[in-house]
């Protein structure tokens, strides 16, 4: 290579489009509202007793947090104790869903990614960057939301990808 040559970005050229997956979470911590605290012995609900320990409650803890509302015992839990619990955390938690954090974490990624226009991708070569702490249902879902838009969809980074997904060349008559 001559110095006076300049340097070429390659990569920059190369007309790929890389996604970081970590842009696609939500920020915010996740909490678990176990209604199992609030029953007799942990197992059973006493309407007077559960009504009063909801009311006392401090529900500031929950606020601007994303919460998994549940029970982690096996009691019967009549519709109408979701309800009132529902009426204490909806007005403070800045996302609230019935479900374990791993359906929280789910419902959380479904509505980020539903609130994308994916077709933007159309006929693009897309790379979703292989770094970081992010799980297999963020890769997967990412995924199926661009490959019935993208040319090419691969994994990793620019100067090391693995081909994922390779659309089909259509021929003209």
């Amino acid at each position: 290579m001559n110095a006076t040559e300049p340097l070429v970005n390659k990569v920059a050229q190369s007309g790929l489009i890389t996604l970081n997956p970590e842009d696609y979470t939500t920020e915010g911590p996740r909490v678990v509202f176990d209604l199992k605290d609030f029953l007799f012995m942990g197992l059973i609900l006493k309407e007077k007793e559960f009504r009063q320990a909801l009311k006392e409650h401090d529900w500031s803890a929950y606020a601007g947090k994303h919460v998994a509302l549940t029970c982690s015992v096996d009691a019967i839990v009549p519709a109408w104790a979701w309800m009132l619990a529902v009426s204490y955390l909806e007005p403070v938690a800045q996302t609230l869903i019935y479900g374990s954090l791993d359906e929280l974490e789910a419902e959380l990624l479904r509505r980020r990614l539903d609130a994308e226009d994916w077709s933007r991708y159309a006929g693009e070569r897309v790379i979703l960057k292989g770094c970081g702490s992010i799980g297999a249902r963020v890769y997967a879902e990412l995924s199926r939301r661009l490959r019935p838009h993208v040319q090419t969809l691969m994994y990793g980074e620019p100067c090391s990808t693995v081909p994922v997904y390779k659309a089909a060349r259509t021929t003209r008559a």
